[in-house]
């Protein structure tokens, strides 16, 4: 549960993502966060996430007491486990002008996720809005409307099967002789691709009907 409550921010936009990999309701402060959580809910590797849970506490080179909220906390499945990232989110141009007075933050963020066997993260802009990004908010809204048409699975993935590789044009084109039914069978492709059941290349690229797609055994 978070620790904080986010306010209203009148400089950046806030709200509250609905999320099925969060127990609480995952509140945003910037568009910036709102999009990392995207990420997180769209990644297959992530089984669970909270937004600001901690507050880490330090004190300055003044020997004032401080406190500050990381963003988000998640948990992710790797090859040897499941391991737990402590993230904080800022923008590229926040960091670089306010560095001195983010990096003691920073730090004892770092030294708090060490003490408990997690992983830090600073994450930026670089690494959120990416051809990542942009394909899990194409995909997400499929992947949310729950399994399609079991015959239009078998069609597609029989089809893809066959073939072994494919695009999401040619494919259509070899099942469906006209517009109208290609368009029926789109929905259900997508969802197929969201679902990771086709293979496709989602970091390097913005998905479209020409995208290679490939057969998942």
């Amino acid at each position: 549960m978070p620790v904080r409550t986010v306010p209203k921010n009148y400089r950046n936009v806030t709200g509250i993502y609905a999320s099925a990999k969060s127990d609480e309701k995952a509140m945003f402060e910037s568009t910036l966060e709102r999009d990392f959580i995207t990420i997180l809910e769209f990644d297959k590797k992530i089984t669970g996430f909270e937004v600001q849970p901690v507050e880490v506490n330090w004190v300055d080179q003044d020997g004032k007491p401080r406190s500050n909220f990381p963003d988000v906390l998640f948990k992710r499945k790797t090859k040897f486990g499941v391991e737990t990232v402590l993230v904080e989110v800022k923008y590229r141009s926040d960091l670089k002008q306010d560095w001195d007075k983010l990096k003691p933050k920073l730090k004892a963020n770092l030294r708090y996720a060490k003490q408990r066997g997690w992983k830090f993260k600073i994450m930026s802009e670089v690494e959120i809005r990416t051809p990542l990004l942009e394909n899990a908010r194409f995909l997400l809204p499929y992947i949310r409307q729950g399994a399609q048409r079991e015959g239009d699975m078998s069609l597609l993935d029989d089809k893809l099967k066959e073939l072994k590789k494919s695009t999401p044009s040619a494919l259509l084109e070899l099942l469906a002789s006209s517009e109208w039914d290609r368009a029926a069978l789109l929905p259900t492709l997508w969802y197929l691709v969201g679902t990771r059941q086709i293979r496709c290349d989602l970091s390097s690229e913005r998905i479209n009907m020409n995208t290679p797609i490939y057969w998942k055994p």
